[in-house]
């Protein structure tokens, strides 16, 4: 038998060390040459290691979720053959991540086998760790039965299936004071109707009310957990502040619904995002030191002509923020179209790395959850995010009475070692302005 160690390759661009996301096989299995063992998770992508041989599983290294550095032992596989096998190289495949990485050639970041797996000769497979004793069975102490004048106190945790449980729950009975007949005192679903029968539920819980007491333990990993380093350095490093505008809407809404009504075939649905990002372009211009990122290791702040705009957008990985690159040069059709795409791409998992990065200002939405006020977290080295708030009608003074209008609130939050309040309030009324007069916008344009 020959034993390959398979070890984290080198994945290039300067990675040092992966996180393990998951880990498809188990000891024991067998595999085919080319399927997946490991995929791990490096800032760049997500990358795949497969086995570079067919086999069988002999050993696995490291748990889901812990951090390994290149060249790390992670899988042991045992393969027919020799010693002098001849050696084959392991790729490493990439998928992309709501980090910014996009699929790629594996082979400019694989690494040859004298650094990805190790041949060693071995003798007869060696015979299976034999598996722990079970721990001995809890005495019948539920069994027994309490005397009449001095009640038992009721086990916290009383020996029951899942099922067991679930039915005690349905019925509104409490299992620390059913008496169980299984092994070691294991209550049944007879013990259940039994004490039913006796009319009692053993608590003044009512029917449904009975106490959780259940914790789940989720290990927080892959891009929830970059997600989680990266907010939380971005909190720790950044001063935010956040102000927060109302924006009367009526009157683009109403210009949003006729374009919408009479729009040609094959153009997209307009929302307010697209007049959004016009307006934005428009505002920049004036203020453009909003449409920036800021080094804080070198103290430098790059302020761009173009304007790229970061679309946050809810996945089922996580939060991710595909780019629209140089709106300044899009139309309002193709702002639309643009955000579609890459909404969609961000979803499926089928965004490019380049279309995940690069953003200078960045525009947060909930829609209709968008609630009346929202304090976003920048999206470092940005200077400046802005929120959209859901669109509710509201009572407006307008000289000689109140009218119903619709009424959208702006809460945004910038970087306050470079943007000063009163820098961040002028961008946010100039936006208001053409929001509000929306012809302005392609005014502007």
């Amino acid at each position: 038998m020959v034993e390959r160690i398979i070890t984290l390759p080198d994945v290039g661009e300067g990675v040092a060390e992966a996180e393990i996301v998951e880990v498809p096989v188990k000891v024991g299995d067998p595999v085919r040459e080319g399927e997946t063992l490991v995929s791990v998770m490096t800032d760049k992508a997500t990358v795949e290691i497969p086995s570079p041989v067919e086999g069988r599983v002999a050993w696995i290294g490291p748990e889901i979720g812990q951090k390994v550095a290149v060249g790390s032992e992670l899988v042991k596989l045992e393969v027919a053959g020799d010693a002098g096998a001849p050696k084959r190289e392991v790729s490493a495949r990439e998928r992309p991540t709501s980090t910014g990485s996009a699929t790629r050639d594996a082979s400019a970041h694989a690494a040859a086998l004298p650094s990805g797996e190790e041949a060693v000769s071995k003798g007869p497979a060696r015979p299976p760790i034999p598996a722990p004793p079970s721990a001995p069975a809890r005495p019948r102490e539920a069994a027994r039965t309490a005397p009449p004048t001095a009640p038992a106190k009721p086990p916290d945790r009383p020996l029951a299936a899942p099922a067991v449980r679930a039915y005690a729950r349905d019925a509104g009975v409490d299992l620390r004071f059913v008496t169980g007949t299984g092994p070691a005192g294991r209550i049944l679903r007879e013990d259940v109707d039994a004490y039913l029968a006796t009319g009692a539920r053993g608590s003044e819980s009512a029917r449904g009310l009975a106490r959780n007491t259940a914790v789940e333990e989720i290990k927080i990993i892959g891009l929830r957990r970059r997600i989680a380093e990266r907010l939380q350095d971005t909190m720790r490093r950044i001063p935010h502040f956040s102000y927060v505008e109302e924006v009367d809407v009526t009157d683009l809404e109403a210009l949003r619904a006729d374009v919408n009504e009479t729009r040609k075939s094959g153009r997209p649905r307009l929302t307010m995002l697209p007049f959004l990002m016009r307006a934005m372009v428009a505002a920049l211009r004036e203020h453009p030191g909003l449409n920036a990122r800021f080094d804080d290791t070198n103290d430098t702040l790059h302020r761009y002509g173009g304007v790229h705009i970061g679309i946050a957008v809810q996945t089922p990985n996580g939060l991710m923020v595909p780019v629209v690159q140089h709106a300044e040069a899009l139309t309002i059709w193709d702002c639309a179209s643009e955000v579609a795409r890459l909404s969609e791409a961000a979803r499926s998992g089928t965004a490019k790395r380049e279309e995940l990065t690069g953003s200078t200002i960045t525009i947060t939405s909930l829609g209709a959850l968008g609630g009346i006020v929202s304090t976003p977290v920048i999206n470092s080295p940005e200077v400046a995010i802005v929120g959209v708030n859901k669109i509710a009608m509201r009572p407006v003074w307008r000289g000689a009475a109140f009218e119903p209008r619709k009424i959208m609130n702006l809460s945004s939050s910038f970087d306050h070692r470079i943007v000063d309040g009163w820098d961040a309030a002028q961008f946010i009324q100039t936006l208001r302005a053409l929001l509000e007069a929306p012809a302005k916008i392609f005014m502007e344009a």
